[in-house]
């Protein structure tokens, strides 16, 4: 993508970035260098998208043929106009993962999709993008269940056997639950799962694998970068994926490359469709979509890393991929900063949290939601405190409590250096508050989970 043509092409026809540029003072004909652009304003939804009519924001003023609701991290929903011809574009991204990574132009395939369906983003758009894949003359068939379990328990044992393998495309924690808590045959329909909306570990991958007969995680699950307002932007590859894992062993090499200690989804994308920039730790993108954003800040935590930059990297730490990947850039993701809580000084992220309730010694009783929080006692005293789901028929114990207790700290002082030195070691081991399966408080059914408060 040549960002200065895509920033000329919006500057002319979308009404509400011609204003924006007068608004800050910018001349179109001034920009013509690569230096230009990066010294453009950015945007984002607080200085652009929300301060402006939905119609002036797409080209000439013509809202799309269809537009997704996005529920919004900050409570204020986002509506987001695409075209059919958008969605040809993020099917690319569809297209490598189930080409790549499952085979699916010569398997016959069951695409699943568990997305919540209706105005949300993500389960209409996963199913238009199966379906042009299978307009591409992939032998796939879609299901669109949604995020209903009874109809999944339904519509699965009656199609699955009639396939070469069964695609399950939804949330890490919704898709681990079902699979966790289901009793049905995952093993012999050869499972494959597509996610997005979430970081995971390399440990949930591993568990997630085991549980439900996957056999190569490197080509059985393949985590998205999604976002409502421009669809897919980039997915993991068998490369990337192979190269993370390395990583996750290694805490201290991976510091050196995402300069933090908790590991980051890392992705491949393709610049001829999507700008990435850094910006202070965060990412900005630029990309023609229902909405045509340019320099857009989506405020996710994360960094760009050149393609021959990061395979040297691990060659140099004695580490040769076998997996032979596009040749393309790496993007990594943590999410959004405010997702962590403080504590002594230390940022605690949800991801350190995570790891410890996949370790196998805990794994088998608990869902792997949480909630974490920082609380005071009647002395005014912080105690970091974790709220664990169990596993359904699972009561609360003393024996679990403690036993998921250790295992978080263990992940902590080993995967977060900040909290190994700046909590005192009287404080460290975390509260753990243990709930029974879908307790309304903290894991109501069928509402986005959030793992902080």
């Amino acid at each position: 993508m040549d960002p200065v043509e895509l920033f000329r092409q919006v500057a002319a026809t979308v009404p509400a970035y011609r204003r924006f540029l007068v608004e800050q003072g910018v001349e179109v004909a001034d920009v013509v260098t690569l230096e230009d652009f990066a010294r453009l304003p950015m945007t984002s939804k607080e200085s652009y998208t929300r301060r402006h009519p939905l119609p002036d924001l797409c080209r000439d003023g013509r809202i799309g043929d269809m537009i997704a609701v996005s529920s919004g991290s900050t409570g204020v929903p986002g509506f987001w106009p695409r075209s059919v011809s958008d969605e040809r574009v993020i099917a690319e991204r569809f297209e490598e993962v189930f080409r790549d990574s499952f085979g699916a132009r010569e398997r016959r395939t069951l695409a699943v999709v568990c997305f919540a369906l209706g105005t949300w983003v993500g389960g209409l758009f996963t199913v238009s993008c199966c379906r042009h894949l299978a307009e591409r003359g992939y032998p796939i068939t879609v299901v669109a269940p949604g995020s209903d379990r009874r109809e999944i328990l339904r519509v699965l044992p009656e199609l699955a056997p009639h396939f070469d393998q069964v695609v399950l495309l939804g949330y890490p924690p919704f898709l681990k639950n079902l699979i966790d808590t289901e009793d049905l045959p995952w093993r012999e329909w050869d499972v494959k799962l597509v996610t997005a909306g979430e970081v995971f570990s390399e440990e949930w991958r591993a568990l997630v694998s085991e549980r439900a007969g996957i056999r190569d995680p490197l080509r059985g699950i393949a985590s998205l970068y999604g976002t409502a307002d421009a669809g897919v932007l980039a997915n993991e590859t068998p490369l990337s994926v192979e190269i993370r894992r390395f990583l996750a062993g290694r805490p201290e090499v991976a510091r050196e490359v995402f300069g933090e200690s908790r590991l980051p989804s890392l992705l491949q994308y393709d610049p001829g469709v999507r700008f990435f920039e850094e910006h202070q730790g965060t990412l900005l993108f630029s990309g023609d979509n229902g909405i045509p954003l340019v320099r857009y800040h989506i405020a996710d935590e994360g960094g760009l890393v050149p393609y021959e930059d990061l395979l040297g990297f691990v060659r140099r730490h004695g580490f040769e991929p076998g997996e032979q990947g596009p040749r393309r850039p790496f993007v990594y993701v943590f999410g959004r900063a405010h997702f962590t809580v403080s504590y002594y000084g230390a940022n605690v992220y949800p991801e350190n949290i995570a790891i410890g309730l996949e370790q196998p010694e805990v794994s088998g009783s608990v869902t792997g939601k949480f909630v974490m929080e920082v609380t005071e006692d009647a002395d005014h005293d912080r105690h970091l405190t974790v709220t664990v789901e169990l596993m359904p028929g699972e009561k609360p114990t003393e024996g679990i409590a403690q036993a998921v207790g250790a295992s978080i700290l263990a992940q902590l002082l080993r995967l977060n250096s900040e909290f190994a030195n700046y909590v005192p070691v009287a404080q460290q081991t975390p509260f753990v508050r243990l709930r029974e399966s879908g307790d309304p408080e903290y894991f109501p059914p069928g509402a986005k989970h959030r793992y902080t408060r």
